[in-house]
């Protein structure tokens, strides 16, 4: 439902950080609060876990951050303090490593990770992470992901036009936006 929010830090807490919006004070829930500066700008990448009773706002530095975030919650048995606690506790390129190449060992690290949920992280996400390297940090390439996610392209679709938007680094965003299409089309 929300992609990122923008807005200025007012209140950095044990297990979330508030963050004011068109003073609208958004309470998110992030892996390491103490990671963000109180009273600066920031981008926070949002995920809404929605229950039946309650409603969650979970944010993040980075969208690949989030995207592994929503990844450990389609494991069977890992619900959002599980992978909040993974993500808070490990980095993410050495997790996404781990689960890669079978690493039980370093899963079992994590609070509330034994090896039955290991063994799960691994059967369920095996083959279904981006390595570290195919992350391309491209403010321009970034921007029109994102566009095209909250279109409902998937991450597979978008990978056809990263080279669209590295070949056209001088278009505009939104003429990048029109090209990707084109091709997706």
């Amino acid at each position: 439902m929300y992609s990122y929010i923008k807005g200025v830090i007012t209140q950095i807490v044990g297990n979330h950080i508030v963050l004011d919006n068109s003073q609208i004070g958004y309470q998110i829930k992030t892996p390491n609060p103490y990671s963000f500066t109180l009273n600066k700008e920031v981008i926070v990448y949002t995920y809404l876990h929605v229950r039946e009773d309650v409603f969650d706002l979970y944010g993040f530095k980075t969208p690949e951050e989030r995207d592994l975030f929503l990844k450990l919650l389609s494991v069977k048995g890992i619900g959002p303090k599980g992978a909040l606690a993974i993500i808070a506790s490990g980095d993410i390129k050495q997790l996404e490593h781990a689960i890669q190449t079978s690493d039980a060992k370093y899963l079992q690290r994590f609070p509330g990770i034994g090896p039955k949920a290991s063994g799960q992280i691994i059967l369920d996400l095996q083959g279904k992470l981006n390595s570290p390297s195919q992350y391309i940090n491209h403010p321009k390439l970034n921007s029109v992901k994102e566009a095209l996610k909250s279109l409902g392209y998937t991450n597979q679709e978008l990978k056809r036009v990263e080279q669209i938007v590295l070949d056209n680094e001088d278009a505009t965003i939104e003429e990048l936006i029109k090209l990707s299409l084109k091709k997706l089309f």
